[in-house]
């Protein structure tokens, strides 16, 4: 059996971790190649040392410098910032690119990766709510495939495996509701970031955490579904599901709906896509025990009191640049959210704002898409000033 030879785009995220964890667990299957990583130089360094990949790439010159300095007697190649990333994704040798680098910053890497011919695993829900249309042309022209490893587009994958697309009746993405799932609306206005990242089930980044606390997170996976699966608005439904035993489900024509369960942990969907169509012996994880689970709850979600669900329904039938620009502005407000420069019930209202002031392109290219995600940015950083400044005032 030949070795896969994955390039890892966000090496040292809470993917990226999982997926070197695997390739250490199943040497004989897999070898990372080449990593690239944001500033966690510490990190990085000791993946470079463990893995011994022939390309790096760190987010700066300043972080780059920093990992020579850590590994002395590396003999690969240490590269620095976007074209150092870019050349992770399009590295010759490599089999599979892992894309899992947070927010846009993954894009270009990514369509790299497809137009140079390569199979990409997409954790970067961002990609495709950007510029699903495009990702999914070149991908098309390249010939090549785009694999979910967020667990819920992974499970809709593993429940369509073997069935004909067009007798699907619609996929229902189940979400775990986050911390606040039975806050009362009025005390969301005082929540704190360390409020918001201490996540019920799953363990991620702070980004998504605060995304998956909002249900953002789950309205950026609506307009990936529809991408991924070529499904309409009206055939992807969301469902709130604490437990996070049931990953998603796909229901069928004739009544049929298929799920996949699983305990929540990431390494099952990143496994089923490293070693597809075959399945990894995961023995170092437990067996779901649905008799201790007990119970599994199923909620519609509250649109009011998670307003950004219905934003990115909004965007994804807006089409064109909505998307991107619904994703650039909730960049800017998470991050001020979480440096405390706006309010948790800020991120929906400004992100509205924003989409409401934004000229739509219908049919943008690639450097438009990228125009109109500055330009939300540039927005919702000048309405963020804004509300910090009412705050004080």
């Amino acid at each position: 059996m030949a070795v896969k030879r994955l390039a890892i785009l966000g090496s040292t995220g809470s993917i990226g971790v999982t997926t070197l964890d695997l390739v250490a667990r199943f040497p004989e299957r897999f070898r990372a190649v080449a990593l690239a990583a944001g500033r966690n130089v510490e990190r990085l360094a000791e993946q470079v040392r463990r893995f011994e990949p022939q390309l790096v790439a760190a987010a700066d010159a300043e972080s780059a410098a920093a990992l020579r300095a850590a590994v002395p007697d590396f003999r690969g190649t240490i590269l620095a910032g976007l074209e150092g990333i870019e050349q992770v994704a399009t590295v010759p040798h490599a089999d599979l690119v892992i894309s899992a680098l947070v927010g846009a910053l993954g894009l270009k890497p990514t369509l790299r990766a497809i137009e140079s011919g390569k199979d990409v695993a997409l954790a970067n829900k961002e990609v495709l709510v950007v510029a699903g249309a495009l990702v999914q042309a070149a991908a098309r022209r390249a010939g090549v495939n785009v694999f979910p490893l967020d667990s819920e587009h992974n499970a809709i994958y593993q429940a369509l495996h073997g069935h004909r697309r067009g007798d699907v009746r619609r996929i229902i993405l189940t979400a775990s509701g986050g911390p606040f799932l039975r806050t009362a609306r009025d005390q969301l206005r005082a929540v704190t970031p360390a409020q918001a990242l201490k996540h019920p089930t799953w363990k991620m980044g702070s980004k998504i955490t605060i995304d998956s606390s909002t249900l953002m997170n789950k309205g950026l996976e609506v307009i990936e579904a529809h991408w991924l699966f070529g499904l309409a608005p009206d055939q992807i439904d969301v469902v709130i599901h604490p437990q996070s035993i049931v990953h998603s489900m796909v229901e069928y024509v004739d009544g049929s709906v298929l799920a996949q369960l699983g305990i929540p942990d990431m390494a099952i969907p990143i496994s089923y896509i490293l070693a597809y169509p075959e399945r990894l012996p995961l023995t170092h994880l437990p067996s779901l025990n649905l008799v201790a689970a007990g119970r599994l709850e199923f909620v519609a979600p509250d649109l009011e009191r998670f307003p950004c669900l219905g934003l990115a329904y909004r965007a994804l039938r807006r089409a064109g640049t909505a998307p991107a620009v619904l994703n650039a502005a909730n960049e800017v407000l998470v991050d001020a959210f979480l440096n405390e420069r706006i309010g948790y019930l800020d991120i929906p209202q400004i992100a509205g704002q924003v989409m409401e002031r934004h000229a739509l392109i219908e049919s943008p290219t690639l450097d438009e898409l990228l125009s109109a995600d500055a330009a939300a940015r540039a927005m919702a950083s000048a309405l963020t000033t804004g509300a910090r400044l009412e705050a004080t005032a």
